[in-house]
Protein backbone atom coordinates (compact mmCIF):
# COMPACT_ATOMS: atom_id res chain seq x y z
CA UNK A 1 0.00 0.00 0.00
CA UNK A 2 1.48 3.28 -0.95
CA UNK A 3 1.49 6.59 0.99
CA UNK A 4 1.34 9.58 0.29
CA UNK A 5 4.33 11.18 1.25
CA UNK A 6 4.61 14.41 3.46
CA UNK A 7 5.33 17.38 2.07
CA UNK A 8 8.68 19.07 3.33
CA UNK A 9 8.71 22.78 3.97
CA UNK A 10 10.66 24.74 1.91
CA UNK A 11 13.32 26.15 4.52
CA UNK A 12 13.09 30.11 5.06
CA UNK A 13 15.70 32.09 4.44
CA UNK A 14 17.45 34.03 7.27
CA UNK A 15 16.79 38.10 6.85
CA UNK A 16 18.72 39.96 8.46
CA UNK A 17 18.24 43.49 9.37
CA UNK A 18 20.79 44.63 7.50
CA UNK A 19 19.30 42.48 4.46
CA UNK A 20 15.72 43.74 4.86
CA UNK A 21 17.16 47.13 4.63
CA UNK A 22 18.73 47.09 1.62
CA UNK A 23 15.77 44.81 0.13
CA UNK A 24 13.19 47.05 1.07
CA UNK A 25 14.76 51.06 1.48
CA UNK A 26 17.51 50.86 -0.64
CA UNK A 27 16.99 48.47 -3.18
CA UNK A 28 17.98 50.96 -6.09
CA UNK A 29 19.17 54.39 -6.12
CA UNK A 30 15.87 56.36 -6.77
CA UNK A 31 13.86 54.09 -3.51
CA UNK A 32 17.21 55.04 -1.71
CA UNK A 33 16.53 58.55 -2.38
CA UNK A 34 12.93 58.26 -1.22
CA UNK A 35 13.59 56.73 1.93
CA UNK A 36 15.91 59.70 2.66
CA UNK A 37 13.89 62.15 1.78
CA UNK A 38 10.74 60.18 3.53
CA UNK A 39 12.92 60.10 6.86
CA UNK A 40 13.92 63.51 6.38
CA UNK A 41 10.37 64.79 7.01
CA UNK A 42 9.58 62.31 9.46
CA UNK A 43 12.06 63.08 11.69
CA UNK A 44 11.48 67.60 11.09
CA UNK A 45 7.51 66.51 11.77
CA UNK A 46 8.27 64.44 14.85
CA UNK A 47 10.65 66.19 16.49
CA UNK A 48 8.52 69.68 16.13
CA UNK A 49 5.83 67.80 17.58
CA UNK A 50 7.30 66.13 20.68
CA UNK A 51 9.18 69.24 21.15
CA UNK A 52 5.63 70.76 21.69
CA UNK A 53 4.05 67.97 23.85
CA UNK A 54 7.09 67.91 26.33
CA UNK A 55 8.18 71.33 26.97
CA UNK A 56 5.53 73.21 25.42
CA UNK A 57 1.73 72.03 25.59
CA UNK A 58 0.00 72.93 28.69
CA UNK A 59 -1.56 69.32 29.84
CA UNK A 60 -3.54 71.18 33.02
CA UNK A 61 -6.62 71.10 30.98
CA UNK A 62 -6.22 67.50 30.42
CA UNK A 63 -5.47 66.32 33.78
CA UNK A 64 -7.67 68.85 35.60
CA UNK A 65 -10.93 67.68 33.80
CA UNK A 66 -9.98 64.19 33.21
CA UNK A 67 -13.06 62.74 34.95
CA UNK A 68 -15.25 64.74 32.96
CA UNK A 69 -13.43 63.05 29.75
CA UNK A 70 -13.86 59.95 30.57
CA UNK A 71 -17.07 59.56 32.53
CA UNK A 72 -19.11 63.18 32.32
CA UNK A 73 -20.97 64.53 34.43
CA UNK A 74 -20.94 60.63 36.48
CA UNK A 75 -22.28 60.94 40.27
CA UNK A 76 -18.82 60.62 42.06
CA UNK A 77 -19.85 58.14 44.80
CA UNK A 78 -21.25 56.02 41.91
CA UNK A 79 -18.59 55.68 39.95
CA UNK A 80 -17.53 52.53 41.36
CA UNK A 81 -20.31 50.95 38.82
CA UNK A 82 -18.17 52.27 35.74
CA UNK A 83 -15.24 50.21 37.29
CA UNK A 84 -17.07 47.33 37.81
CA UNK A 85 -18.47 47.89 34.34
CA UNK A 86 -14.13 48.02 33.14
CA UNK A 87 -13.59 44.97 35.31
CA UNK A 88 -15.80 42.96 33.67
CA UNK A 89 -14.69 44.43 30.04
CA UNK A 90 -10.73 43.42 31.07
CA UNK A 91 -11.68 39.90 32.65
CA UNK A 92 -13.74 39.18 29.05
CA UNK A 93 -11.04 40.61 27.32
CA UNK A 94 -8.19 38.45 29.45
CA UNK A 95 -9.87 35.08 28.78
CA UNK A 96 -10.57 35.65 25.17
CA UNK A 97 -6.50 36.49 24.98
CA UNK A 98 -5.90 33.06 26.22
CA UNK A 99 -8.70 31.27 24.24
CA UNK A 100 -7.36 32.65 20.46
CA UNK A 101 -4.20 34.45 20.98
CA UNK A 102 -3.80 34.91 17.60
CA UNK A 103 -6.39 37.62 17.26
CA UNK A 104 -6.39 39.01 21.05
CA UNK A 105 -2.70 39.16 21.97
CA UNK A 106 -1.67 42.29 21.12
CA UNK A 107 -4.32 44.85 22.06
CA UNK A 108 -4.73 43.03 25.70
CA UNK A 109 -1.36 43.03 26.24
CA UNK A 110 -1.28 47.17 25.13
CA UNK A 111 -4.65 48.13 27.46
CA UNK A 112 -2.93 45.67 30.20
CA UNK A 113 0.12 47.15 30.25
CA UNK A 114 -1.32 50.74 29.93
CA UNK A 115 -3.50 50.17 32.98
CA UNK A 116 -0.36 49.37 34.65
CA UNK A 117 1.58 52.18 34.03
CA UNK A 118 -1.31 54.48 34.49
CA UNK A 119 -0.71 53.24 38.45
CA UNK A 120 2.20 55.01 38.64
CA UNK A 121 0.53 58.59 37.76
CA UNK A 122 -0.77 60.64 40.81
CA UNK A 123 -4.03 59.75 40.84
CA UNK A 124 -6.47 58.98 44.31
CA UNK A 125 -5.63 55.65 46.19
CA UNK A 126 -8.86 54.39 44.81
CA UNK A 127 -8.39 55.36 41.08
CA UNK A 128 -4.89 53.20 41.50
CA UNK A 129 -6.76 49.87 43.37
CA UNK A 130 -8.70 49.86 40.35
CA UNK A 131 -6.23 50.41 37.82
CA UNK A 132 -4.23 47.53 39.42
CA UNK A 133 -7.33 45.42 39.71
CA UNK A 134 -8.20 45.63 36.08
CA UNK A 135 -4.46 45.15 34.41
CA UNK A 136 -4.48 42.14 36.76
CA UNK A 137 -7.55 40.68 35.35
CA UNK A 138 -6.20 41.06 32.01
CA UNK A 139 -3.50 39.22 32.46
CA UNK A 140 -4.74 36.91 34.94
CA UNK A 141 -7.97 36.14 32.57
CA UNK A 142 -5.06 35.20 30.51
CA UNK A 143 -3.64 32.27 31.98
CA UNK A 144 -7.51 31.07 33.29
CA UNK A 145 -8.10 31.38 29.79
CA UNK A 146 -5.30 29.04 28.76
CA UNK A 147 -6.54 26.43 31.47
CA UNK A 148 -10.12 26.41 29.97
CA UNK A 149 -9.48 27.20 25.98
CA UNK A 150 -12.11 23.98 25.52
CA UNK A 151 -15.12 26.57 27.09
CA UNK A 152 -14.75 29.02 24.60
CA UNK A 153 -18.45 29.38 23.84
CA UNK A 154 -18.76 30.35 27.41
CA UNK A 155 -16.37 33.46 27.06
CA UNK A 156 -18.92 34.37 23.92
CA UNK A 157 -22.06 33.95 25.81
CA UNK A 158 -19.92 36.69 28.05
CA UNK A 159 -19.34 39.35 25.62
CA UNK A 160 -23.15 38.82 24.94
CA UNK A 161 -24.40 39.74 28.12
CA UNK A 162 -21.85 42.36 28.73
CA UNK A 163 -23.77 44.97 26.52
CA UNK A 164 -26.99 44.39 29.21
CA UNK A 165 -25.00 44.50 32.18
CA UNK A 166 -23.04 47.66 31.68
CA UNK A 167 -26.40 49.46 30.65
CA UNK A 168 -28.02 48.03 34.24
CA UNK A 169 -25.04 48.90 35.96
CA UNK A 170 -24.66 52.51 34.50
CA UNK A 171 -28.40 52.81 34.66
CA UNK A 172 -29.56 51.41 37.72
CA UNK A 173 -33.51 51.02 36.48
CA UNK A 174 -34.17 51.78 40.42
CA UNK A 175 -33.15 47.94 41.18
CA UNK A 176 -31.02 47.54 43.64
CA UNK A 177 -29.04 50.55 42.43
CA UNK A 178 -29.84 54.01 42.46
CA UNK A 179 -31.40 55.39 38.83
CA UNK A 180 -28.71 57.74 37.54
CA UNK A 181 -30.28 59.47 34.25
CA UNK A 182 -28.47 59.30 30.98
CA UNK A 183 -28.25 62.86 30.88
CA UNK A 184 -25.44 62.86 33.34
CA UNK A 185 -23.22 60.15 31.31
CA UNK A 186 -20.84 61.89 29.01
CA UNK A 187 -17.31 61.63 27.98
CA UNK A 188 -15.36 58.39 26.83
CA UNK A 189 -18.60 56.41 28.46
CA UNK A 190 -21.02 57.65 26.46
CA UNK A 191 -18.81 57.43 23.36
CA UNK A 192 -18.06 53.77 23.90
CA UNK A 193 -21.91 52.81 24.93
CA UNK A 194 -23.17 54.60 21.65
CA UNK A 195 -21.01 53.05 19.29
CA UNK A 196 -20.96 49.31 21.38
CA UNK A 197 -24.73 49.53 20.92
CA UNK A 198 -24.96 50.62 17.38
CA UNK A 199 -22.35 48.13 16.47
CA UNK A 200 -24.55 45.50 18.05
CA UNK A 201 -27.76 45.86 17.21
CA UNK A 202 -26.87 46.95 13.44
CA UNK A 203 -24.84 44.37 12.57
CA UNK A 204 -27.68 41.71 12.30
CA UNK A 205 -29.55 43.64 11.33
CA UNK A 206 -27.83 44.51 8.57
CA UNK A 207 -27.46 41.15 7.45
CA UNK A 208 -31.19 40.58 7.54
CA UNK A 209 -31.83 43.07 5.35
CA UNK A 210 -28.52 41.76 2.88
CA UNK A 211 -30.39 38.46 2.49
CA UNK A 212 -33.61 40.31 2.38
CA UNK A 213 -32.99 42.05 -0.96
CA UNK A 214 -31.71 38.65 -2.25
CA UNK A 215 -34.82 37.13 -1.52
CA UNK A 216 -36.82 35.69 -4.70
CA UNK A 217 -40.08 37.60 -2.97
CA UNK A 218 -40.82 40.82 -4.48
CA UNK A 219 -42.54 42.07 -1.44
CA UNK A 220 -39.29 41.66 0.84
CA UNK A 221 -36.81 42.55 -2.01
CA UNK A 222 -38.36 45.60 -2.59
CA UNK A 223 -38.80 47.06 0.72
CA UNK A 224 -35.38 45.72 1.45
CA UNK A 225 -33.87 47.45 -1.10
CA UNK A 226 -35.50 50.33 -1.12
CA UNK A 227 -34.69 50.71 2.80
CA UNK A 228 -31.02 50.58 1.77
CA UNK A 229 -30.89 52.69 -0.79
CA UNK A 230 -33.31 55.87 0.51
CA UNK A 231 -30.79 55.37 4.33
CA UNK A 232 -27.86 55.31 2.34
CA UNK A 233 -28.78 58.72 0.45
CA UNK A 234 -29.28 60.60 3.60
CA UNK A 235 -26.76 62.18 5.40
CA UNK A 236 -26.11 60.24 9.25
CA UNK A 237 -26.76 64.00 10.63
CA UNK A 238 -30.27 63.81 9.13
CA UNK A 239 -31.30 60.76 10.57
CA UNK A 240 -30.01 61.65 13.92
CA UNK A 241 -32.31 64.51 13.81
CA UNK A 242 -35.29 62.44 12.69
CA UNK A 243 -34.75 59.63 15.22
CA UNK A 244 -34.74 62.72 18.48
CA UNK A 245 -37.99 64.68 16.69
CA UNK A 246 -40.05 62.01 14.53
CA UNK A 247 -39.30 58.91 16.34
CA UNK A 248 -41.56 59.74 19.31
CA UNK A 249 -44.61 60.81 16.40
CA UNK A 250 -44.66 57.28 15.12
CA UNK A 251 -44.63 55.74 18.85
CA UNK A 252 -47.42 55.85 21.62
CA UNK A 253 -45.92 57.79 24.23
CA UNK A 254 -42.53 58.20 22.54
CA UNK A 255 -42.13 61.47 24.14
CA UNK A 256 -40.85 59.39 27.17
CA UNK A 257 -38.10 57.58 25.11
CA UNK A 258 -34.50 58.70 26.15
CA UNK A 259 -32.44 60.60 23.78
CA UNK A 260 -29.69 58.44 24.37
CA UNK A 261 -32.18 55.49 23.21
CA UNK A 262 -33.12 57.48 20.28
CA UNK A 263 -29.73 58.30 19.37
CA UNK A 264 -28.71 54.39 19.31
CA UNK A 265 -32.07 53.69 16.83
CA UNK A 266 -30.67 56.36 14.90
CA UNK A 267 -27.37 54.97 14.57
CA UNK A 268 -28.39 51.46 14.23
CA UNK A 269 -30.43 52.18 11.21
CA UNK A 270 -28.14 53.89 9.59
CA UNK A 271 -25.04 51.39 10.22
CA UNK A 272 -27.35 48.54 9.01
CA UNK A 273 -27.85 49.49 5.22
CA UNK A 274 -23.86 50.19 4.94
CA UNK A 275 -23.59 46.90 6.55
CA UNK A 276 -26.42 45.47 4.75
CA UNK A 277 -24.43 46.65 1.28
CA UNK A 278 -21.49 45.12 2.51
CA UNK A 279 -22.86 41.56 3.25
CA UNK A 280 -24.80 41.46 -0.34
CA UNK A 281 -21.21 41.54 -1.89
CA UNK A 282 -19.77 39.20 0.20
CA UNK A 283 -23.00 37.14 -1.11
CA UNK A 284 -22.42 37.81 -4.43
CA UNK A 285 -18.51 36.36 -4.25
CA UNK A 286 -19.30 33.23 -2.90
CA UNK A 287 -19.03 30.46 -5.84
CA UNK A 288 -22.11 29.05 -7.47
CA UNK A 289 -21.02 25.85 -6.75
CA UNK A 290 -21.21 26.00 -2.66
CA UNK A 291 -25.08 26.44 -3.15
CA UNK A 292 -25.24 23.51 -5.77
CA UNK A 293 -23.24 21.14 -3.49
CA UNK A 294 -26.11 22.06 -0.35
CA UNK A 295 -28.63 21.52 -3.11
CA UNK A 296 -27.11 17.76 -3.65
CA UNK A 297 -26.82 17.43 -0.01
CA UNK A 298 -30.41 18.08 0.79
CA UNK A 299 -30.27 20.95 2.42
CA UNK A 300 -33.08 23.43 2.27
CA UNK A 301 -32.45 27.44 2.03
CA UNK A 302 -32.10 28.09 5.15
CA UNK A 303 -29.71 25.62 6.41
CA UNK A 304 -27.88 26.33 3.24
CA UNK A 305 -27.65 30.07 4.01
CA UNK A 306 -27.46 29.89 7.69
CA UNK A 307 -24.26 27.01 7.76
CA UNK A 308 -22.82 27.09 3.97
CA UNK A 309 -22.95 30.17 2.41
CA UNK A 310 -23.03 33.29 4.90
CA UNK A 311 -19.89 32.12 6.79
CA UNK A 312 -17.93 32.15 3.68
CA UNK A 313 -19.95 35.98 3.25
CA UNK A 314 -19.09 36.99 6.40
CA UNK A 315 -15.45 35.84 6.26
CA UNK A 316 -15.07 37.79 3.39
CA UNK A 317 -16.74 40.99 4.40
CA UNK A 318 -14.65 41.29 7.81
CA UNK A 319 -12.38 44.45 6.30
CA UNK A 320 -15.01 46.41 5.31
CA UNK A 321 -17.25 45.59 7.88
CA UNK A 322 -14.89 46.45 10.62
CA UNK A 323 -14.44 49.97 8.74
CA UNK A 324 -18.05 50.68 9.00
CA UNK A 325 -17.64 50.61 12.16
CA UNK A 326 -14.60 52.80 13.00
CA UNK A 327 -16.70 54.93 11.08
CA UNK A 328 -19.58 54.39 13.52
CA UNK A 329 -17.17 54.98 15.93
CA UNK A 330 -16.13 58.10 15.36
CA UNK A 331 -19.39 59.77 14.35
CA UNK A 332 -20.80 59.01 17.50
CA UNK A 333 -19.43 62.84 17.84
CA UNK A 334 -22.86 63.72 16.35
CA UNK A 335 -24.80 63.42 19.46
CA UNK A 336 -24.13 66.46 19.95
CA UNK A 337 -27.62 67.85 18.21
CA UNK A 338 -29.30 66.04 21.51
CA UNK A 339 -27.60 68.05 23.59
CA UNK A 340 -25.12 65.34 24.90
CA UNK A 341 -21.35 65.83 25.49
CA UNK A 342 -19.68 62.54 24.48
CA UNK A 343 -15.90 62.85 24.07
CA UNK A 344 -15.50 65.51 21.83
CA UNK A 345 -18.03 67.65 23.33
CA UNK A 346 -16.87 67.55 26.66
CA UNK A 347 -13.47 68.60 25.23
CA UNK A 348 -15.72 71.31 23.78
CA UNK A 349 -17.26 72.25 27.15
CA UNK A 350 -13.94 72.19 28.71
CA UNK A 351 -12.35 74.97 26.77
CA UNK A 352 -14.85 77.43 27.88
CA UNK A 353 -13.07 77.31 31.34
CA UNK A 354 -12.07 80.64 32.09
CA UNK A 355 -8.40 78.96 33.03
CA UNK A 356 -8.34 77.11 29.97
CA UNK A 357 -8.82 79.44 27.11
CA UNK A 358 -7.01 79.10 24.07
CA UNK A 359 -5.92 75.34 24.98
CA UNK A 360 -7.61 74.18 21.63
CA UNK A 361 -4.24 72.15 20.98
CA UNK A 362 -3.91 70.18 23.62
CA UNK A 363 -7.39 69.67 24.18
CA UNK A 364 -7.94 68.20 20.54
CA UNK A 365 -5.00 66.28 20.50
CA UNK A 366 -5.68 64.75 23.32
CA UNK A 367 -9.49 63.44 21.95
CA UNK A 368 -7.98 62.62 18.78
CA UNK A 369 -5.51 60.68 20.53
CA UNK A 370 -8.29 58.37 22.28
CA UNK A 371 -10.48 58.07 19.15
CA UNK A 372 -7.07 56.97 17.92
CA UNK A 373 -6.31 54.14 20.24
CA UNK A 374 -9.52 52.75 20.20
CA UNK A 375 -9.82 52.79 16.75
CA UNK A 376 -6.30 51.21 15.70
CA UNK A 377 -7.52 48.45 18.49
CA UNK A 378 -10.39 47.68 16.30
CA UNK A 379 -8.58 47.41 13.13
CA UNK A 380 -5.68 45.67 14.54
CA UNK A 381 -7.84 42.82 16.03
CA UNK A 382 -9.40 42.78 12.69
CA UNK A 383 -6.02 42.17 10.41
CA UNK A 384 -5.55 39.43 13.49
CA UNK A 385 -8.46 38.06 12.73
CA UNK A 386 -7.97 37.91 8.61
CA UNK A 387 -4.86 36.05 9.51
CA UNK A 388 -6.02 33.68 11.81
CA UNK A 389 -9.21 32.78 8.94
CA UNK A 390 -6.49 33.56 5.92
CA UNK A 391 -8.77 36.02 4.37
CA UNK A 392 -7.30 36.63 1.03
CA UNK A 393 -4.89 33.67 1.08
CA UNK A 394 -7.48 30.14 0.16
Amino acid sequence: MTTIPELIERPRERITPLKWLRTNLFSSWYNSILTIICLTLIYLVLSQLLTWVFTQANWGVVTTNLRLFMIGLFPIEQVWRVWVCVALVTSLLGLSWGIWPQVIRGVAVAYGSALMLLTLFPFSSSTRVWLLVCGALIFGGFFLGRQFAAQSRWVVIGWVLTLPLIVYFLRGFGVLLPVIETREWGGLLLTMILSISGIVFSFPLGVLLAVGRRSSLPAISLFCTGYIELIRGVPLVTILFMSQIMLPLFIPGGEAIDSIVRAIVGFTLFTAAYIAENVRGGLQAVPNGQYEAARALGLNPFLTMSLIVMPQALRIVIPANVSQFVSLFKDTSLIAIASQLDLLGIGRAVLGQDEFLGLQAEVFVFVAAMYWVFAFSMTYVSRQLESALGVGKR
